[in-house]
C-alpha cells in the first residue's frame, strides 16, 4: 500500500495524472475483496492489482477512459461462470471498483500521499467520503493522532471521528455518518517483525516479509549482519546487546519475534526476554534436540509448559524447507497466518 501510494506521489511531483481504481464492495465469488486497489499511470503502467482476469482489464479500460476524460466515476462490474472459471472459482459474484481520476496539480492529494506513504507502526485507516458518486474527499485515521487529509479540514472533525471510530476494525466498510456516506479501510495494522540475527535466513526473510506488508527491525550484535546495506527493505536495523534487548526495542503485543542469532546461548537469552515481554509470537529457528535444552532451561526459569509451547518452535510451516530461502518461506507463511488470525480473516 505504502508503495501504491509513492508511486502515485511520485507521478503527481513529475506533473503526471494518474487513476487510483479501489475496490469498495463486493459480493459472491471474486478474486479480490473491498480494499484491493490498482494505480494505473499515464503511460499505462500499472501497479497493484483489483484482481486480475475480466475485473482488472475492465478496470484497466475504465481507468483510461478516466485519465482521457479527467474524470473519476464508479463501476459495476459482474463475473460470469466462464469468467470465474477462468481464475479457478465456481461461480460469479460482483465488485463495484470507485476509478478515481487524481490531477497532477491537485496540491492536497500530495501532501496527503506523501502522509499514507510513511513508515508508521500505529493503526491507521483510510477513509473516502462516497456521498458524491464522482467527488470523492480522502482523510487518514491514525490511533495516535486522530483524523488528517482533507476530512480533518471538512466541519467537525471531533463528531465525525467519533461516529467513525467504532468503524474502525480489521476489514473494509461502507457506513453512514452525520449525513454523509463513508467508506473506511485498514492501511496499517500496528504490529513490527522483530528478527533478532542478520544471518543467511534473515536476510531472505525480510525482502519477503516486506512484500507481503510487514515492517521488520532486524537486531544484531554485530554491526556487519545489522545495517541498511545488508537490509535495505528493513524499516531499521539495530546492533545491540542481545542479552538487554529491552534497551533498544520495545516489544509489545502486537509484534512478532523471530529469534535466530548465531548461537544457542543467544537464542535463549532473547527468547526468554520475548517471553517475558509478551508479543503475539515468538518463533525460534533450530533442531528440536537444541529446543530441548532451551526448554529445560525455561522450565527452571519458572515459565510454565505452557507458556513455552505457545512459542513457535521451530518456526515456520512445516513444509520441508532446507534452503535459507525455503525456510524464509515457510516463516513468511506462519506469521502471514497468524496476523490473518488476528485480523479475524481466518479462524483456528
Amino acid at each position: 500500500m505504502r508503495r501504491l501510494f509513492q508511486e502515485l506521489l511520485e507521478a503527481l511531483e513529475r506533473g503526471e495524472g494518474a487513476v487510483l481504481a479501489t475496490i469498495i464492495a463486493s459480493s459472491g465469488s471474486t478474486p479480490r475483496g473491498a480494499g484491493s486497489r490498482m494505480l494505473v499511470k499515464e503511460d499505462g503502467t500499472f501497479l497493484g492489482t483489483v484482481g486480475g482476469g475480466a475485473v482488472e482489464y475492465q478496470a484497466q479500460c475504465a481507468a483510461r477512459e478516466a485519465l482521457k476524460n479527467r474524470q473519476s466515476c464508479v463501476k459495476g462490474f459482474t463475473l460470469t461462470r466462464n469468467q470465474v472459471a477462468d481464475i479457478g472459482m465456481v461461480c460469479g459474484g460482483n465488485v463495484v471498483v470507485y476509478i478515481q481520476y487524481i490531477n497532477p496539480g491537485d496540491q492536497d492529494m500530495q501532501k496527503f500521499c506523501a502522509e499514507v506513504a510513511q513508515d508508521r507502526d500505529e493503526d491507521s485507516w483510510l477513509i473516502l467520503d462516497i456521498t458524491r458518486e464522482t467527488a470523492w474527499s480522502m482523510g487518514l485515521y491514525c490511533a495516535g493522532r486522530g483524523l488528517s487529509g482533507a476530512l480533518a479540514l471538512s466541519g467537525k472533525p471531533g463528531e465525525l471521528e467519533a461516529e467513525l471510530l467504532p468503524h474502525f476494525t480489521a476489514k473494509a466498510v461502507q457506513v453512514e455518518a452525520m449525513g454523509r456516506k463513508y467508506y473506511c479501510e485498514p492501511l496499517v495494522q500496528a504490529g513490527t517483525v522483530y528478527i533478532f540475527g542478520g544471518g543467511h535466513v534473515a536476510q531472505e526473510l525480510v525482502p519477503v516479509l516486506a512484500h507481503v506488508g510487514f515492517r521488520c527491525v532486524v537486531y544484531d550484535d554485530r554491526a556487519e549482519f545489522a545495517n541498511p546495506q545488508v537490509f535495505p527493505m528493513a524499516a531499521q536495523t539495530i546492533v545491540g546487546d542481545l542479552e538487554h534487548i529491552g534497551d533498544r526495542v520495545d516489544i509489545g503485543p502486537q509484534d512478532y519475534v523471530c529469534v535466530m542469532t548465531r548461537g544457542h546461548q543467544f537464542d535463549y537469552y532473547v527468547q526468554k526476554q520475548a517471553m517475558e515481554l509478551g508479543p503475539c509470537y515468538i518463533g525460534i529457528m533450530g533442531s528440536r534436540s537444541k529446543i530441548r535444552v532451551v526448554t529445560e532451561k525455561l522450565l527452571e526459569d519458572g515459565f510454565t509448559r505452557e507458556e513455552i509451547e505457545n512459542c513457535h518452535m521451530p518456526i515456520g510451516t512445516a513444509i520441508g524447507a532446507e534452503t535459507p530461502a525455503e525456510i524464509a518461506v515457510s516463516i513468511a507463511g506462519e506469521l502471514i497466518h497468524i496476523r490473518a488470525l488476528r485480523e479475524g480473516r481466518r479462524k483456528c
